[in-house]
């Protein structure tokens, strides 16, 4: 499978017509990526313009990408007239909701940063989202156009606004603009990605930065006031949490990246350690009556559903000399350690948990329904079974899950006509699909085997996730410091669980 990389702005008229820096260049993202000056950059348009990265909320099209001294440069419009979304993403971006864009591309090439970030040499582009958190700090939309319906709140702030004539003195303040952030952004960035050197003497380093690597080589001892208050604190985890936001912030995007089921799943947080939410169990029943008939009395009926927080730990140690002699991004790699391995903990149990000290699976709730393939193996009769056996309301937003393996056998299944089920799409980016609704791959789904459940086809919004505790790090200096090693304790606090079974279907092989 491809790895699609989403990295990062915008207003629109009233025709839904947009104009966007999406890769501004000379300075890093947040990640610390820098696509080169003279990358090879290519894609097919039009490309597809989408809400958030999310392949199933497509709002409108790129009609022209160009690759500028500035940077990635492009045109689009909103499908404002065709589609509800887009005229929502519309209102978002007037109100200043959502003012950035983010790419999605696919890596061919790129060399490790000194410091932390890839130079990225070579890409292909696959979509251009419009977003409220885009990767790129410097990523804009450079341009608003005007007509005569056109409403003072169209103009974002500190938008210069001008008559058409003065396109290019607008366009000329725009750069000059630009410059002088680039030029700012520059230097903060340089000292970001600067090996961190213990002198006695205060820096212009932000104190997140500053504050997170005295933590990480040093312990809390070392800290003065200033980069303590800059610290995220988490008052109710035992020890202490210590992360600058945008450390936490990465986790999180590294958590999606692993756990796919986050992309169609319903995701809140809490500050609770168990949550219960009201459920309907009965309905109000009526009949036709006559006009002086005896009417009867119906009252439905609710209940309580409990979703319970579970926690995932790991600790990792590292060497004193390490710590103290190296010239690395610190905060990157603790993070990408500990997200690859609690994202991947966290995908298996929402599949395959047992309930046992950790989230009770999908595949684990008996309450589920399930139709039974008529052949040792899947069939494409039993995949239209499975499609027709889910509710209406809820098939409208269902998606079928199955792993990679599962995924080669469906692709060859053809109907009593010759034709096959699966179904490739036609815009870059979306997902292909089966009787009209997407596929997503699911790596912790089972292979076929004889009672194994392959294929799980349901509306996955009504499978509910929790997050307690996104992060907590803990420095431990004492331990292992015989050993001359300083260890790291990781924690992450979450919880999941359907909450209605009869928003899913299971299609198993026959036993």
């Amino acid at each position: 499978m491809e790895r699609l990389e989403l990295k990062a702005a915008i207003t629109v008229t009233d025709e839904g017509a947009i104009e966007a820096i999406a890769w501004p260049f000379g300075s890093a993202d947040l990640t610390g990526d820098v696509i080169e000056k003279t990358a090879d950059i290519d894609g097919d348009l039009p490309l597809p313009m989408l809400w958030h990265h999310d392949g199933a909320q497509t709002i409108g099209v790129w009609d022209h990408v160009e690759v500028t001294e500035r940077g990635i440069e492009a045109k689009g419009r909103l499908l404002i007239n065709d589609v509800a979304r887009a005229r929502e993403v519309r209102a978002l971006i007037i109100e200043k909701a959502a003012t950035g864009v983010s790419i999605g591309f696919v890596n061919r090439k790129s060399s490790v940063r000194r410091g932390g970030g890839r130079n990225l040499q070579s890409l292909t582009l696959r979509e251009i989202s419009v977003t409220p958190t885009p990767a790129h700090p410097g990523a804009r939309v450079i341009n608003l156009k005007a007509d005569a319906s056109a409403t003072s709140k169209d103009t974002m702030e500190n938008e210069t606004t001008v008559a058409a004539p003065d396109n290019a003195a607008f366009e000329a303040a725009i750069a000059a603009v630009e410059k002088k952030a680039m030029d700012r952004l520059d230097k903060v960035l340089a000292k970001l990605n600067r090996p961190a050197v213990i002198t006695d003497q205060k820096s212009d380093e932000t104190v997140e930065r500053k504050a997170f690597e005295s933590f990480a080589r040093r312990g809390v001892e070392r800290m003065n006031t200033d980069e303590v208050k800059a610290l995220t604190v988490s008052n109710d985890t035992a020890g202490g949490y210590l992360a600058p936001e945008q450390f936490l912030a990465e986790i999180e995007k590294n958590l999606v990246l692993y756990s796919p089921i986050r992309q169609v799943a319903k995701v809140a947080a809490t500050s609770a350690g168990e949550i219960l939410l009201p459920k309907r169990t009965g309905t109000m029943t009526a009949k036709w009556v006559g006009e002086t008939a005896t009417r009867t009395g119906s009252q439905p009926s609710y209940g309580q559903q409990k979703f319970d927080i579970y926690e995932i730990a790991a600790f990792t140690d590292i060497s004193n000399r390490l710590l103290e002699d190296a010239a690395f991004n610190m905060e990157g790699e603790l993070a990408s350690n500990f997200a690859e391995e609690f994202g991947r903990l966290e995908s298996a149990a929402f599949i395959n948990g047992d309930g046992v000290e950790k989230p009770n699976g999908i595949l684990a709730n008996t309450e589920i329904e399930t139709v039974e393939t008529a052949a040792a193996s899947i069939s494409a009769d039993d995949l239209i079974d499975l499609y027709h056996s889910l509710p209406a309301f809820y098939a409208a937003n269902a998606v079928f899950a199955m792993n990679r393996k599962t995924i080669g056998d469906v692709r060859k299944l053809k109907d009593a006509d010759g034709r096959f089920l699966w179904t490739d799409s036609l815009v870059a980016g979306n997902p292909s699909t089966i009787l009209g609704r997407p596929v997503i791959e699911f790596a912790d789904m089972p292979d076929q085997a004889a009672g194994a459940i392959p294929v799980i086809f349901g509306d996955f919004s009504n499978f509910r996730i929790f997050d307690r505790v996104g992060l907590s790090i803990l420095r431990d200096p004492y331990t292992m410091q015989t050993e001359g090693q300083v260890r790291f304790h990781g924690r992450r606090r979450v919880g999941g669980a359907v909450s209605k079974a009869e928003a899913f279907k299971f299609l198993s092989n026959q036993a």
